[in-house]
C-alpha cells in the first residue's frame, strides 16, 4: 500500500470516496476535431459510426471521501485502450461494448485547493480552480461553472428513467490524464445507486471562457446523445501508472 503526501498531510492508495453524486450528458462530436484536441495525450479517440467521438460533460459533488468535500466539472472523451491494438470502428465498438475502451479526461476544474493539490501531484488530472453553482436536489439538475470570472458552461439535465442494478453492481474502467508532458492511466472503480438516464435530456449553454470556446469548436449538437443523473455514487482510485 502507497502512501503519498499532500500539503503536509498523508493519504493512503487506494483513495476512497464514500458518497458523492452526479448527473451529466454525452455527445457525438465529429472524431477529426475530438483527436485534434487530445492529440497532446498521446490516445486517440474511440470512433463510433458516422465518424464520432464521445464527449462527456459532468457535475460531480464530494460529499464523503479522503480528499473531503468538493465540487468537479469534467469533461472527457472515450478513448482506445493503450495497449490495444489499432482498428477501426468495429474494433472501437466492441471495445465499448466490453467495457475494454477507456476514458480521457481533458478538463477537470474543482473549488478545493486541496483536491487540486491532490489530483495533479497523485494521478496527474488536469485540476484547476474555478466556481461553481449546483443544484443536485431538484427533479431537473443544474450545473453552472465559471473560471477566471467568465462563463464556461451552464447544464441542465432532466433524469429519465430507474436504469436497472442495484447496490454491487459496480464497474471498473481505465482513467487517462495528461499533465506535465506525462500520460498517466488510473484504474478507477464506480459503484452507482439510484441511476436514471434517457436519451436527449439535456439543455447547454457555453459561455465566453476559452474553454467553452474549445467545446464550441467541438460542434456539439443541440440534442446530447444521452443524459443521466446518479443519487450515489462509491468510488475507489488506485495509484496512476505512467505509460
Amino acid at each position: 500500500m502507497s502512501t503519498h503526501t499532500v500539503l503536509g498531510r498523508e493519504i493512503q492508495m487506494p483513495v476512497r470516496i464514500r458518497h458523492a453524486r452526479a448527473f451529466m450528458a454525452s455527445y457525438r462530436v465529429p472524431a477529426a476535431a475530438a483527436q485534434r484536441l487530445i492529440d497532446y495525450s498521446g490516445l486517440a479517440v474511440v470512433r463510433v459510426p458516422r465518424e464520432r467521438a464521445l464527449c462527456t460533460l459532468v457535475f460531480v459533488d464530494y460529499i464523503d471521501g479522503d480528499l473531503g468535500p468538493y465540487n468537479e466539472f469534467g469533461v472527457s472523451f472515450m478513448v482506445r485502450h493503450h495497449t490495444a491494438p489499432t482498428g477501426g470502428a468495429v474494433r472501437d465498438l466492441r471495445a465499448l461494448a466490453s467495457g475494454g475502451a477507456g476514458v480521457f479526461i481533458h478538463r477537470l476544474p474543482v473549488d478545493g485547493d486541496f483536491t487540486l493539490a491532490a489530483g495533479r501531484g497523485i494521478w496527474g488530472f488536469p485540476k484547476v480552480l474555478a466556481d461553481f453553482e449546483v443544484d443536485h436536489e431538484s427533479r431537473e439538475r443544474r450545473g453552472v461553472l465559471h473560471q477566471d470570472g467568465a462563463l464556461v458552461v451552464d447544464l441542465t439535465v432532466k433524469p429519465g428513467l430507474r436504469t436497472p442494478g442495484g447496490r454491487g453492481a459496480g464497474t471498473s474502467f481505465d482513467a487517462y490524464s495528461h499533465i506535465d508532458g506525462v500520460t498517466r492511466c488510473t484504474t478507477w472503480e464506480m459503484e452507482p445507486t439510484g441511476m436514471r438516464a434517457r436519451l436527449g435530456g439535456a439543455d447547454l449553454r457555453l459561455g465566453d471562457h476559452p474553454a467553452a470556446a474549445e467545446l464550441a469548436a467541438l460542434e456539439l449538437p443541440a440534442r446530447a446523445t444521452m443524459s443521466s443523473a446518479v443519487d450515489r455514487l462509491a468510488m475507489t482510485f488506485q495509484d496512476a501508472v505512467s505509460i
